[in-house]
């Protein structure tokens, strides 16, 4: 149980902080914030371990909290952002 909450504060803390950060607005409530984080947390800990090797890195894919885990997260919900809106960017 301890772990779902550890993940949840990070999917939150995480996908808030992507949205403040990147330009531009993107839509969605608390619930899309959340998941947005939760998967930035695992691509960003992914992404970080593999290219890095960081324990910060890992730490994020396995929900902890911690200041390197929140950074690789935030990090990873940006990409996600990014690619978010390559996908779904309408032709003119």
């Amino acid at each position: 149980m301890t772990n779902i909450i550890a993940w949840l504060v990070l999917g939150l803390i995480a996908g808030a902080l992507a949205k403040l950060f990147y330009p531009g607005t993107q839509g969605g409530g608390i619930l899309s914030t959340i998941v947005l984080g939760i998967l930035g947390a695992v691509f960003g800990g992914y992404l970080g371990q593999v290219l890095l090797g960081s324990s910060s890195a890992a730490a994020a894919s396995v929900g902890a909290l911690s200041l390197g885990s929140i950074l690789f997260s935030v990090i990873g919900a940006m990409i996600l952002i990014f690619l978010w809106g390559l996908l779904t960017r309408r032709a003119v």
